[in-house]
């Protein structure tokens, strides 16, 4: 009786195992590594797109937050330089003092009759320059918004014309023709420079 072998390449107990068959991709896996692949690609957008977007947020919300911080810390400080300032203000002083105050009128030898008004008024230079001071420099108006100009010679008492140096003051009489109530004076040195209005106490 003779033995017999199976034929090359098929399983028996002896020879060689058959070599094993090449093992083909399947079209599922390829698909499934593109859709990785982009989906990888997407994060990655995603990733460079939140570091860019979120340096831009970030200093959005500095310059956010930024004006808050400044808003709160500006009205701590605007208070501080106005309580400064409205401490100030009383010190400070302005370049002409004006005081003016209701007087009797004193009739001179020029005056006609006794239709006048007069006030008194102190001028006093706080410049460091000198000014000049003369009855026509001045107005006074009444209650009622008249404008008066003011009389020449008519009050015994009336003001001089004098300059005054810095830090000299002048008082006398100013005098309006008629009788009414006097609410303000105004003073400008020189016609043509700035008034400084007071009020008639």
């Amino acid at each position: 009786m003779s033995q017999q072998f199976p034929p090359t390449g098929q399983q028996g107990g002896f020879g060689y195992p058959p070599p094993p068959q090449p093992k083909k991709a399947s079209a599922g896996k390829i698909v499934g590594f593109s859709c990785l692949g982009i989906v990888g690609l997407l994060v990655l957008l995603g990733i460079i797109g939140a570091l860019l977007g979120g340096g831009d947020g970030d200093d959005k919300a500095t310059a956010t937050k930024d004006p808050d911080t400044s808003q709160a810390a500006a009205p701590s400080v605007p208070a501080k330089s106005a309580d400064t300032k409205t401490s100030a203000a009383p010190e400070k002083k302005s370049a002409v003092a004006v005081v003016a105050k209701k007087a009797a009128f004193k009739a001179s030898i020029l005056a006609k009759g006794d239709g006048y008004t007069s006030v008194s008024v102190t001028v006093t230079n706080n410049s460091s320059k000198e000014i000049s001071v003369n009855p026509l420099y001045f107005t006074i108006t009444d209650t009622a918004g008249t404008k008066h100009t003011i009389e020449l010679a008519a009050d015994e008492n009336q003001i001089a014309t004098v300059d005054l140096a810095p830090g000299e003051n002048v008082t006398g009489s100013i005098t309006g023709k008629g009788s009414f109530t006097a609410k303000t004076v105004t003073y400008t040195d020189g016609l043509i420079g700035d008034a400084v209005r007071a009020d008639v106490s």
